[in-house]
């Protein structure tokens, strides 16, 4: 171990993250309401195209076929549901574990490393994050809104999803001086849940698609909406790589941010 911390910063080195998800785990055991409520605003959206709004709609064209508005959305707000539930764990939880309840002080006390929060946080709202996407999955099963089973490959997609945004959540919460700047995590939440392709194909946008490719939920949407449909491309790829880059970033940020915070 010695020879390892010589090589790589101690910010760096995960060895007890699960020790955080277990604390979680107990914490909530009876509170699991607090978990899924994020699961149920996309819940609502999908039943209101289901309801109506998809018949005055009617059929949108992707990739040169014509799908029903319903199943064009449904993977989208699937997307989204992963993302909620990893946004709402690694944002307001976890600043009031880091600034109130100073559960990090009392983590960094024993043999765990800022590593071991950082990973066993966004590990957390991981789990939640894929609970929710489980959930999702399940209901459009039940309206007939997946067309093959390689719908079942949005799991591990929304699992993508729900790293990214528990990594992004938790570097912001780092910076974040009390509970009003949760504000801005809600004002920033909204336009990434309507213009990140969710509710129209991205050429509707004209000249300014190339910002909706900025959002990181634009890559997811693309992402859960190719395994619905079981449509494969080479451009899928680099829809992985942008999230897979912006969560190893925010990660590695993540720790130098806690270290920085709780060893100071």
């Amino acid at each position: 171990m010695s020879t390892v911390l010589r090589i790589v910063p101690e910010t760096f080195v995960v060895r007890r993250p699960h020790r955080m998800i277990e604390r979680h785990v107990v914490a909530y055991r009876r509170q699991w309401m607090i978990v899924f409520s994020g699961f149920f605003e996309p819940l609502f959206y999908l039943l209101s195209m289901r309801a109506g709004v998809g018949d005055l709609v009617g059929d949108v064209r992707v990739g040169g076929r014509s799908v029903p508005y319903d199943a064009f959305v449904a993977p989208a707000l699937m997307a989204s549901s992963a993302m909620n539930g990893a946004i709402f764990d690694s944002t307001g939880n976890v600043l009031h574990r880091l600034k109130y309840a100073r559960i990090y002080d009392a983590a960094l006390a024993t043999p765990m490393g800022p590593a071991d929060v950082a990973v066993g946080e966004i590990g957390w709202a991981l789990i939640r994050g894929q609970v929710y996407a489980i959930g999702f999955l399940a209901v459009m099963a039940g309206l007939g809104l997946t067309e093959s089973w390689w719908s079942l490959m949005a799991l591990p997609v929304c699992a993508l999803i729900g790293l990214t945004f528990a990594s992004i959540g938790f570097l912001g919460t780092t910076y974040m001086r009390g509970w009003s700047d949760m504000d801005i995590v809600n004002t920033a939440m909204m336009p990434l849940f309507l213009f990140s392709a969710t509710f129209f194909p991205i050429s509707s946008y004209g000249d300014w698609g190339w910002v909706v490719q900025l959002s990181p939920l634009y890559h997811g949407v693309a992402l859960v909406r190719a395994a619905n449909a079981g449509v494969w491309t080479g451009s899928l790829v680099v829809h992985a790589l942008v999230l897979v880059v912006i969560s190893v970033v925010a990660l590695v940020l993540a720790s130098r941010r806690v270290d920085r915070l709780l060893r100071r």
